[in-house]
């Protein structure tokens, strides 16, 4: 069994850090194609899919911390 944490890892950490990734990405995106065509609204709303995926990333934080203590208390 290998010692790394993806390889044990939950499936719903995983599916918290690929979510949080691709909201961040996808807000970048749309906060650099709102602001390159200067559509103001595009960029701003650009800002909560952002927050969002931040959120997602601080939850598989939380989640991999429960985790890790599990696994410690065994």
């Amino acid at each position: 069994m290998l010692n790394e944490f993806w390889a044990t890892a939950p499936t719903r950490y995983k599916v918290l850090v690929f979510g949080a990734m691709g909201l961040i990405a996808v807000g970048i995106i749309l906060n650099l194609a709102g602001n390159s065509t200067g559509n103001q609204a595009l960029a701003v709303a650009s800002l909560p899919v952002i927050g969002l995926g931040l959120v997602l990333h601080i939850a598989g934080m939380v989640v991999r911390g429960q985790s890790i203590r599990k696994n410690l208390k065994r």
